[in-house]
């Protein structure tokens, strides 16, 4: 069954110290665009995620973002405390040696090189599998969504193949009477022209049946017909959406042959309604996983 590229997923998670939650969103795309906003702390989990998301979702421009909330008092940056021990007692010798009194001297401390740490540890193994258990529950409701999409897009599929199926049903029965009448015209203009009893009927024939040939839509019709039904056929598999863009080209080239062969207003008018049902089939397939 079809599958929407469109979707929305979200899920969260109460853990001892932080609450975790999770939003994916997905829009169409030629191919898979995942684009990640989480915490600096799981970097290191990010192409591990990436991979992961490519491989569940397939296609589609894919915004991810992890929301983590601490439940206790964190600060933003972490001191080495032993670090700052070892300056003080450095700069107490030092001012010891000099006779010069030592003041502010946390302030000086700090700002020795690699006292203070702005960054925090990196997650471990473990909370990261928690985190990954409520990306998989974001990803299953949006792949819900996306299901949910699918059926809409087939019964929108369904009319508009339906309608063009009506329009070329009318064809049919206008293209039979449509022969008949070209030769009548064709047949009344020559005698207007020339006398009927100065013409070559077998050279006359000769020819018309030739220009009939060029106007001969009948295999358009067979082609036409074929492709609607593989269409139709197709919607039932996996990941199709390349292949209905595929078979939508097949149908409005045939559709577009019908309409330059046709030499006929009223089949014209009806090619016309095919092409604006097919150009929103169009549309609706690149929607299509």
């Amino acid at each position: 069954m079809i599958k929407s590229m469109t979707g929305f997923g979200k899920a969260s998670l109460e853990l001892d110290s932080k609450t975790v939650q999770v939003e994916i969103r997905s829009l169409n795309s030629k191919g898979a665009d995942v684009s990640l906003r989480l915490s600096s702390i799981y970097r290191n989990f990010e192409l591990e995620l990436r991979n992961d998301i490519t491989k569940q979702l397939e296609r589609g421009k894919i915004d991810v973002s992890i929301f983590v909330e601490s439940k206790q008092q964190e600060t933003p940056f972490e001191i080495n405390v032993s670090l700052a021990k070892s300056y003080k007692q450095k700069l107490q010798t030092l001012a010891t040696e000099l006779n010069e009194p030592l003041n502010d001297v946390v302030y000086q401390i700090l700002k020795m090189p690699d006292v203070l740490k702005g960054e925090r540890n990196p997650a471990d193994e473990k909370e990261w599998k928690q985190i990954k258990t409520v990306i998989n529950e974001a990803i299953v409701q949006l792949n819900n969504f996306r299901n949910m999409e699918g059926l809409s897009l087939k019964k929108d599929f369904e009319d508009r193949l339906n309608k063009i199926k009506i329009c070329l049903d009318e064809v049919k029965i206008l293209d039979e009477k449509r022969i008949n009448t070209i030769k009548t015209r064709i047949r009344n203009n020559i005698f207007d022209v020339i006398a009927k009893d100065k013409i070559d009927e077998n050279r006359f024939e000769q020819e018309l049946i030739y220009y009939i040939e060029k106007l001969d839509i009948n295999e358009e019709k067979v082609r036409l017909q074929t492709h609607l039904d593989y269409f139709l056929s197709t919607m039932i598999e996996l990941s199709a959406g390349r292949k209905l863009n595929f078979i939508a080209q097949e149908i409005g080239r045939e559709i577009n042959t019908i309409g330059s062969k046709a030499n006929d207003a009223p089949i014209q008018k009806l090619v016309v309604l095919m092409k604006d049902e097919l150009e929103k089939i169009k549309e609706q397939c690149n929607n299509v996983l």
